[in-house]
């Protein structure tokens, strides 16, 4: 793993907590030059702290992906820095849990702006560069990309629409060299849910999940690290995960009922 992501320039967004900075410290500890990405410019900066006493060479810019001219801007300073990039990792993102008749329309156009336009945004701006180092293009979805879930529809449609981009652009850039990778981790432990909006748009605060029994951000990354080496077209992780993906192929009618149920049980679910 050294050997391969010695010296590589990796843009991570999303990167100042959960799977976005386990992935920075991940490939960082095995040699890449890291940039990170995220609103929150002060966590960045403890982010690229703790990475620098490792002796990991990084590079921050504070960026809203939702705003095309923030990643034009994060893909420059890049390259302006290190001169090429050869992983973008699109990471940034965030949930809702609400049912659609209650929801304000404004939260899935933000869930939307972040999930989906900011993944178009970054690998916009960084395809140039990455068709010239043969490089990869990793999503970070999740199995509500393969399966819509009741609550989170806004999430859901998100990850859709992420999926679809990047299994056309592999197809698109078949013949050019340029790896797409597509990540579905199952129930991670991250904030994603802390921060999730509700049918206003204000953050839920707190998990419905017990956090503590959900694959951790550190195992996501390190499954994700070993699936950009061998240039693999889909990660989907954890057995719940990809149960549901098997069983919602070929017993969908029987899925819905499944998924309502679970969803059902939820602390304070909407579906009550």
């Amino acid at each position: 793993m050294k050997d391969f992501y010695r010296g590589k320039v990796v843009i991570i967004t999303g990167a100042s907590s959960g799977i976005g900075k386990a992935i920075a410290e991940n490939l960082g500890g095995y040699g890449a030059k890291v940039v990170l990405a995220a609103r929150n410019g002060e966590k960045l900066q403890a982010v690229a702290e703790k990475l620098g006493q490792q002796g990991i060479e990084t590079l921050i810019q504070s960026t809203d992906v939702s705003k095309a001219q923030d990643c034009e801007r994060l893909i420059q300073a890049a390259m302006d820095r290190f001169g090429k990039i050869d992983i973008l990792v699109n990471n940034a993102g965030i949930s809702m849990r609400a049912l659609f008749e209650e929801v304000d329309l404004k939260v899935l156009q933000q869930l939307m702006d972040i999930n989906f336009w900011g993944m178009v945004y970054c690998t916009k701006f960084a395809l140039p560069y990455l068709l010239e180092s043969q490089g990869s293009v990793v999503g970070i979805s999740s199995i509500a990309g393969h399966r819509g879930l009741p609550g989170r529809i806004g999430y859901s449609s998100s990850k859709f629409a992420m999926q679809g981009f990047l299994e056309s652009l592999r197809t698109e850039n078949l013949k050019k060299g340029v790896h797409v990778l597509v990540v579905c981790p199952g129930f991670t432990r991250s904030n994603i849910r802390n921060t999730a909006l509700s049918k206003s748009g204000d953050s839920q605060q707190e998990s419905p999940l017990k956090e503590s029994k959900l694959m951790s951000a550190e195992e996501v990354a390190e499954r994700t690290a070993q699936a950009i080496k061998q240039r693999k077209r889909d990660l989907v992780l954890t057995t719940q995960g990809k149960l549901t993906v098997f069983f919602n192929k070929w017993l969908p009618a029987w899925m819905d009922k499944k998924v309502y149920d679970h969803f059902a049980r939820e602390k304070d679910s909407p579906l009550k």
